[in-house]
């Protein structure tokens, strides 16, 4: 297994050993000792798991007062998975890191607790399947606007298709802001 470092603090690409033959292929694509021996050393409690279709940007989201590190994977389809740090206190505070996630090249991305995630469909449907270091609370569920100028994100998507949450959610001003 193969773990890169991002300009974002935490943030990893994780490429896990991939095993083929005339079968097919094999991966691990969790093993909490190996994983923990890389960098990331977290205990994950909940996997999720979404299916899109072309064009679906779902984001930014995170979780305010219960923050959830994330370690994503597309298991069919192409996106393209993005990081953003939206912490004040941070030195890599507005900077984002996004990279092409698939079925075909098995790479994963970390995100720990704190950072806002989202992606956006490359393909004609995706699968994607993200294990969370903390529980779902949609009391606590917070998004940013995946367009803020503040970030200037460079989505391979020109109009994106929305859920109504995420059309409507806050700048990034407007989100540190709030209580």
């Amino acid at each position: 297994m193969k773990v890169s470092v991002t300009h974002l603090p935490g943030v990893l690409v994780v490429e896990p050993d991939l095993f083929r033959d005339a079968r097919g292929f094999f991966l691990e694509s969790y093993h909490r000792r190996r994983y923990a021996q890389r960098g990331i050393d977290a205990e994950f409690v909940q996997d999720n798991q979404a299916r899109s279709r072309r064009g679906v940007l779902r984001g930014l989201h995170l979780q305010a007062r219960h923050p959830q590190g994330k370690l994503v994977r597309v298991v069919q389809g192409r996106v393209w998975d993005l990081a953003a740090d939206v912490d004040p206190a941070s030195p890599t505070f507005r900077q984002c890191f996004g990279i092409e996630l698939s079925g075909d090249n098995h790479r994963q991305l970390y995100i720990p607790p704190g950072y806002a995630h989202g992606y956006c469909v490359l393909s004609e449907v995706a699968d994607l399947h993200y294990k969370c270091t903390d529980f779902y609370r949609p009391e606590d569920a917070r998004g940013i606007a995946w367009n803020d100028p503040e970030l200037a994100i460079q989505w391979p998507v020109t109009d994106p298709i929305l859920s109504p949450a995420d059309a409507v959610n806050p700048c990034l001003a407007a989100f540190l802001a709030a209580p």
